[in-house]
């Protein structure tokens, strides 16, 4: 007897997101000008890049946004000392 699981409704979601795009929330502030956003639907990732256009979250952009992160944290508790 075969296994029945449930199908993910991802396709579906995305499709919703095709059609009427992204509702994306703030996941993480990383500057005051740059943020991390989640899609709520279908869970794309993405990132303000440096020009303000939204860039898919990558590894390598998840670790570029953590040193930047970093940096701005050390500036602001240096700034208010």
């Amino acid at each position: 007897m075969d296994k029945v699981t449930p199908q993910s409704q991802t396709p579906i979601l995305s499709l919703v997101c095709t059609a009427f795009g992204h509702d994306y929330i703030v996941t993480r502030k990383i500057t005051d000008h740059i943020s991390e956003y989640k899609c709520t639907c279908c869970g794309r990732e993405v990132s303000n890049s440096y020009s303000g256009k939204f860039e898919a979250l990558t590894y390598k952009q998840r670790e570029v946004n953590e040193c930047l992160s970093s940096f701005f944290r050390k500036k602001k508790r240096i700034s208010i000392h």
